[in-house]
């Protein structure tokens, strides 16, 4: 094969710049029609659904895992040791806070619904990504390996409101399309960066009442929290939603820029009811993607707290309570397959020697947490407060554009070389 008619070669070569400074929401599909108005037009051709090549490199560039992450090197606190800041040393294809790698990916195309788990991975290499088409094939294996079809059927999401927005209607999860729903688990987020306050010292006040989040006075007692630090519960649940919105974003942008060097279509948008998708409606026939939710009667709108045996938050009712969490998020990060179990790998050339100087959280600090932790589900009937448990702010859905429609209304470079090409390039089809 000609390396210039060679996918993988193709798409390792393509521009970053051009990636970003081409980068278009390209709605319209093979087989989709728009029914009226000056852009009404009706494809020619069949849908036509990504390939597993193009599906999952896709899912490997939201989820990829890309070596060993280096984690907070330092803090204050504990002058004389790493951080112990770090939740996973996973490294993947996008950023998360503190390494906390809280995030999933969820898909769906004609043949089914889709989660790819790569948050636990343990990496090989420091640099999974030096070689080119290779590594990118041994990238994706590693996303293939940790994908579970659970859904032998495509999302069932209705083309009306309260579902989507109306004008996505004529697009959304039509045949052929793949709709790619990065998750992330607000419980989580929120116990491992209220533990990087409390090692600091800080203490979670009750913004509505100014009284500190529980009883908190017997660690202040002990040293381990100081009265004079503080950050409200308003302040810590806005970091928290605003951590699990970059993580999840990162993801579907990492996404359409490599739409772009693919030369497919499609667009990150917003445009879908988050309760249909996970699955708030399945009473009414609707099982969307088939997370579990609790209701309670201070709340609007039921809270996702995750899909059972797949993807579980850290509460209940997951866990008999937030005590119980806060010890299972204890022993994610030092028990036998913690972040830091010395006898694990790591990015260090003395992993063990690094890891070895972190001292694992005393059961002091991990009632504090629980404490705290605890308060606020009492407070709320949910974890964590105000905001959903898991967190789903927005889609990227791909297709195959219809070049015929561009040419028809749009001016010339409306699509990329790489859409031009494309269906030479990865189907063999001139």
């Amino acid at each position: 094969m000609d390396r210039s008619e060679d996918p993988l070669h193709c798409l390792n070569s393509f521009p970053l710049m051009k990636a970003i400074f081409g980068r278009r929401s390209r709605r319209f599909g093979l087989g989709m029609e728009i029914p009226s108005g000056p852009l009404a037009f009706r494809s020619r051709k069949n849908p036509l659904p990504l390939t597993e090549l193009e599906k999952y490199i896709l899912v490997a560039a939201a989820t990829g895992v890309t070596g060993w992450s280096f984690g907070v090197p330092f803090g204050p606190n504990k002058p004389d040791s790493h951080a112990d800041f770090t939740v996973r040393f996973t490294g993947r294809t996008t950023p998360t806070p503190a390494g906390i790698g809280t995030p999933a990916l969820f898909f769906t195309d004609d043949e089914g619904c889709y989660v790819t788990r790569t948050r636990d991975v343990r990496p090989d290499r420091l640099r999974e990504f030096e070689n080119g088409e290779g590594d990118i094939r041994r990238i994706i294996a590693v996303c293939r390996e940790h994908t579970t079809r659970y859904k032998e059927v495509r999302l069932d999401l209705p083309a009306q409101p309260p579902h989507m927005l109306p004008p996505n209607l004529w697009m959304v999860n039509k045949p052929g399309s793949t709709i790619f729903m990065p998750v992330s688990d607000a419980s989580e987020q929120f116990i491992a960066i209220l533990a990087l306050a409390a090692s600091n010292g800080v203490m979670l006040v009750d913004h509505e009442t100014g009284q500190p989040a529980g009883n908190l006075a017997p660690f202040v007692r002990s040293g381990l929290l100081n009265e004079a630090k503080r950050i409200t519960l308003a302040e810590m649940q806005a970091n928290v939603y605003e951590a699990c919105c970059q993580e999840t974003a990162f993801m579907a942008h990492n996404i359409v820029l490599t739409m772009q060097a693919m030369g497919v279509g499609g667009l990150f948008f917003a445009g879908i009811d988050r309760w249909s998708v996970l699955g708030a409606r399945a009473d009414q026939g609707i099982e969307g993607l088939g997370f579990r939710f609790v209701m309670d009667e201070r709340w609007q709108f039921p809270n996702p707290v995750g899909l059972d045996g797949i993807y579980e938050a850290l509460c209940p009712p997951y866990y008999p309570d937030m005590y119980a969490a806060v010890a299972a998020f204890a022993e994610r990060k030092f028990g036998r397959n913690g972040a830091y179990n010395p006898e694990l790998p790591g990015p260090w050339k003395d992993s063990a020697g690094v890891k070895g100087s972190v001292t694992p959280y005393s059961r002091d600090f991990i009632d504090c947490l629980g404490e705290m932790a605890q308060y606020v589900y009492d407070k709320f009937g949910k974890f964590p407060g105000t905001l959903t448990t898991i967190v789903l702010p927005g889609y990227v859905q791909t297709v195959h554009i219809d070049t015929e429609y561009y040419d028809k209304y749009y001016k010339p470079g409306a699509y990329l070389h790489s859409h031009t090409e494309h269906m030479k390039v990865w189907h063999g089809d001139e």
